[in-house]
């Protein structure tokens, strides 16, 4: 694999690891972020004049304005031939328009989803990209750098056209809406049965070996250990955005996603009400998977 370069926009909790994991990889990463005291760099221009031709930049700044605004900012500043690739949470809807003002100035465009939060610097991001052949080959030593060690297969997919890698991580985030409250339920159901003695250990006793053992129920072990019984955090949970999109793209389809609205709905709940362990448990695993803030109980 050659060496490359990459400007990298937005060093924040999943920036910052991405850097160090492309750049043990063997690749020069140039970051930027509007704090200086974790900034290679002073501005977006310099991080631009930094680079060589063709150049690949990343961002990873919070959807919405903010990556619209470093978009146009980088169509003013890129050049022909070079490569934005927007990995933040971005809604798909927003990648065509992204896309279409970079083309006007011959540069291309990326958007990649990608999950894997706080730990991924040590266990590697799934990625979902969308792109031409050609803009995805082009970033393939980074996403190569980035995703787990193994079959390429196995944590990075070319998803579609633009749009699609970011069409994919809304539905991803979607389903870990539904299994983060499976497993609340099954938690709460647990500890309302005066039969069960080891609440924890029962779970733990499901990571290995059982149909439903997974990253997220190692987490929720883990939680439950940090803090037994999770007395220290609020049900209060938050959503980002993903979920949300989710569900209306499924009403836009018409596909029955029952669990994902449900799951949804149950966090709009626990904005109104309090006390419920299954939100307790939701809110835990954000913080577990994602570094998420959440709220102390009593707050």
């Amino acid at each position: 694999m050659s060496a490359m370069q990459l400007g990298l926009i937005g060093l924040g909790k999943m920036g910052a690891n991405m850097r160090r994991r492309i750049a043990d990889a063997g690749h020069e990463v140039v970051g930027y972020d509007p704090r200086p005291e974790v900034s290679d760099v002073a501005s977006l221009q310099e991080l631009v004049s930094t680079l060589s031709a063709p150049r690949v930049v990343w961002v990873m700044v919070p959807s919405g304005p903010p990556t619209r605004e470093t978009v146009e900012t980088l169509s003013t500043l890129l050049e022909s031939g070079d490569l934005v690739i927007d990995g933040g949470n971005s809604r798909y809807t927003d990648d065509g328009p992204h896309a279409e003002l970079l083309s006007a100035k011959q540069i291309g465009y990326v958007d990649c989803g990608v999950s894997g939060g706080v730990w991924g610097l040590e266990n590697g991001y799934g990625l979902m990209a969308g792109g031409s052949p050609e803009d995805i080959e082009k970033a393939m030593p980074i996403f190569d750098a980035l995703r787990p060690e193994g079959e390429r297969a196995d944590g990075f997919v070319h998803a579609g056209p633009v749009g699609a890698g970011h069409y994919a991580k809304m539905v991803h985030n979607g389903i870990e809406y539904g299994l983060m409250h499976a497993y609340g339920e099954g938690y709460e159901l647990l500890s309302a049965e005066p039969l069960i003695d080891d609440v924890a250990g029962t779970l733990r006793a499901w990571t290995h070996g059982t149909v439903i053992r997974s990253w997220l129920l190692d987490l929720l072990v883990e939680a439950l250990k940090d803090d037994p019984g999770l007395a220290e955090i609020s049900d209060y949970t938050t959503d980002s955005g993903e979920g949300r999109w989710t569900v209306e793209e499924a009403i836009r389809h018409s596909v029955p996603a029952n669990v994902i609205s449900a799951a949804l709905f149950a966090r709009f709940a626990s904005r109104q009400e309090s006390g419920s362990p299954t939100l307790k448990a939701v809110s835990a695993l954000r913080q577990q998977f994602g570094g998420h803030s959440v709220r102390p109980a009593g707050s």
